[in-house]
C-alpha cells in the first residue's frame, strides 16, 4: 500500500510588526500629551493645562508673572475663546478656559502659547523653544466639575507647597494666580486691584452660576490631596 506525505503547516512566532504589549519608547516621569483627537467642545469651559521644557528656569516669580499678565490681556478675549482664570506654577501653567467649540479652542490655545513662549523667552533672555510637547485639555460638562476645576486651579500652588513639605500652608489667595479676580471665595469680597483686568468675564452658564451649586471655595482648601 503506498505511504503518502503530507505537508504540515509551521507556525513561526511572531517577531516584529504590529502592536505588541508593552512595546515603544517608555513614557517616563514626564509623559507628553499624546497625539490623539480632542475631545469635542460644545460652548462649554475647559481646564487647560501646559508645561515648559525642564532648561527654562522656574516661572513662580513676579518679574515673569507682571510680563505673562500683559501678554495674556492681549488674547484672552478673542473669536469664542476667553481665558476666564490661570496659576502660575514653577514649570506649568493651568487655565480655565471658555470655548465655543474645538475649533475656537485650538486657534485660541494657539495664540496664548505663542505670546506666552515670546513672554518667557524675552523675560529669562534665551532663545528657542520653550513649550514641553501638547498642552492638556479637559472639557467640564457638569457644575461639579467646574466647582472642582476653579478650585485646584486657583489654589493649586498650596497644593504643591502641601506635597513638597507635607505640612499645610497660609490660607491665602496665590498672589501668582487670577485668584484677586474671583467672587467665589468663601467669606471673602475682594476689592478690584489698581490694574486692569488681564482675564475675560464667563460667558457660559457653567462658570458664571452653575458651580455654585456645589458652595463657594474657601481659600483653606487643598485640592486634589
Amino acid at each position: 500500500m503506498p505511504v503518502t506525505s503530507k505537508q504540515l503547516d509551521i507556525e513561526f512566532p511572531r517577531k516584529w510588526g504590529g502592536k505588541q504589549p508593552g512595546a515603544g519608547r517608555p513614557r517616563g516621569p514626564r509623559p507628553r500629551v499624546m497625539h490623539r483627537e480632542r475631545e469635542s467642545v460644545k460652548e462649554q469651559p475647559v481646564h487647560v493645562t501646559f508645561r515648559v521644557r525642564k532648561v527654562i528656569p522656574k516661572l513662580r516669580n513676579r518679574k515673569f508673572f507682571n510680563a505673562f499678565r500683559q501678554t495674556l490681556a492681549l488674547c484672552s478675549d478673542r473669536n469664542g475663546f476667553r481665558v476666564i482664570h490661570y496659576s502660575v506654577q514653577d514649570d506649568h501653567v493651568h487655565c480655565i478656559v471658555e470655548a465655543d467649540d474645538k475649533t475656537c479652542l485650538a486657534s485660541g490655545m494657539k495664540s496664548v502659547g505663542a505670546r506666552f513662549a515670546r513672554a518667557v523667552n524675552r523675560v529669562f533672555q534665551r532663545k528657542g523653544p520653550v513649550l514641553d510637547g501638547r498642552y492638556h485639555s479637559r472639557v467640564l460638562k457638569t457644575p461639579r466639575e467646574v466647582r472642582n476645576a476653579l478650585a485646584y486651579v486657583l489654589l493649586n500652588a498650596r497644593k504643591h507647597v502641601f506635597q513638597r513639605t507635607g505640612r499645610k500652608p497660609s490660607a491665602r489667595i496665590d498672589p501668582i494666580s487670577s485668584g484677586i479676580w474671583f467672587q467665589g471665595w468663601k467669606g471673602l469680597f475682594n476689592k478690584a486691584p489698581p490694574y486692569a483686568r488681564e482675564t475675560a468675564l464667563p460667558q457660559f452658564w457653567l462658570l458664571q452660576k452653575g458651580w455654585r451649586r456645589h458652595r463657594l471655595i474657601s481659600i483653606d482648601e487643598l485640592p486634589g490631596c
